[in-house]
């Protein structure tokens, strides 16, 4: 777990990455099979404007909570998604090949249906695919394996961020942008938002970052900061939500606190809300939003909960909710990028 804590670091600050890629590239791309995305072919988004995918899903019973779609959707969201490369026998070598259907079913419908999806009311969704670094990669074994790792890192963000580049070219036209992610997804979105917004004219057009699941040291920025209030823009919204009073042993070993935000309250004058203040959290069933099933406490940048309480509790039997960041705060995940985004079209309307 320590060397899940190190790529990360090395990630956010994008030089370990970068210099390692030019030893191992060339592995990677005969692994796999020399494949280039082609991001001008909607095959190669699992979400996009232009093709119906899961994140177009809606859970019955969602009652509207903003007239945004009155005027349209007038913001983006480029999403990017976990890890669903998750054979530890790397039968594709370290990155996952783009034609894999059995990797990409597992994303539409886990990631992209139940984590993307949050944002499917307020804008338009973008999720390239991308050759993703394996699950061990997060686990190197010894010295060359945290090398390869690294390097199948930088060659996943390679990926991420040429689909941005085309996205910017192509589809943006000038609109706000919301970044969100997961787990191998924010790994790739701490870089994005460090290259392309903090500090750069871009970060004008930020309504907000829901980078969910990773460590983020602070420092990383020089002008992006966590987001204190439920309305604030141009921020990042960040947690990692473990079973409360449980001390992971590699956030222990953190020298720094990570960025961390309540999704309950949004607020962190208010680190400490109820699980009676939850709406509704998003489990087994699509359509099944389940009210009062997990709290939120802000600590020591981490987020806590009292153990969820649902039934069938896949999580009873382990500490760490990772799996659940989006899923147990999916309906204030909505009305917070809502507020969000009718704060920020306010704010551009008001200084024209």
């Amino acid at each position: 777990m320590k060397n899940l804590v190190v790529i990360a670091i090395c990630l956010a600050w994008m030089s370990c990455a970068q210099s390692n890629y030019s030893k191992f590239g060339s592995i990677y791309e005969q692994e796999v099979l020399n494949e280039q995305p082609d991001y001008s072919q909607l095959s190669y988004w699992a979400a996009h404007p232009e093709k119906k995918n899961p994140s177009d899903s809606i859970p019955k019973n969602i009652i509207p909570y903003s007239n945004i779609n009155s005027t349209g959707k007038n913001v983006d969201v480029f999403f990017v998604y976990p890890t669903s490369y998750l054979d530890t026998s790397m039968p594709q070598g370290w990155n996952a090949q783009l034609n894999d259907a059995k990797i990409n079913i597992y994303t539409d419908y886990s990631s992209i249906l139940y984590q993307a999806s949050v944002f499917n009311e307020i804008g338009k969704i973008y999720a390239p695919r991308y050759r993703q670094a394996n699950i061990n990669a997060y686990y190197p074994k010894n010295a060359e394996d945290t090398l390869k790792a690294i390097a199948a890192f930088d060659f996943a963000y390679a990926d991420v961020k040429n689909a941005f580049d085309y996205y910017l070219a192509h589809y943006n036209n000038g609109r706000p942008i919301i970044i969100a992610s997961h787990s191998q997804g924010s790994t790739h979105a701490i870089r994005l938002l460090k290259e392309y917004f903090d500090g750069k004219p871009l970060a004008k057009k930020l309504v907000a970052a829901y980078v969910v699941g990773m460590v983020i040291n602070p420092a990383t920025f020089s002008g992006l900061k966590a987001c204190d209030k439920p309305n604030e823009t141009g921020c990042i919204c960040a947690w990692r939500t473990f079973k409360e009073g449980y001390e992971a042993p590699f956030v222990k070993q953190e020298s720094f606190k990570s960025m961390v935000t309540n999704p309950l309250s949004w607020n962190s004058e208010n680190p400490v809300v109820d699980r009676y203040n939850n709406e509704g959290s998003l489990l087994y069933n699509f359509n099944k939003l389940i009210p009062n099933v997990a709290g939120a406490i802000n600590h020591e940048g981490v987020l806590w909960t009292p153990k969820p309480k649902f039934f069938g509790n896949f999580l009873i039997k382990t500490p760490n909710y990772h799996i659940a960041d989006y899923n147990l705060y999916y309906v204030s995940i909505r009305k917070n990028a809502a507020l969000r985004v009718s704060q920020f079209l306010g704010s551009s309307n008001s200084s024209h």
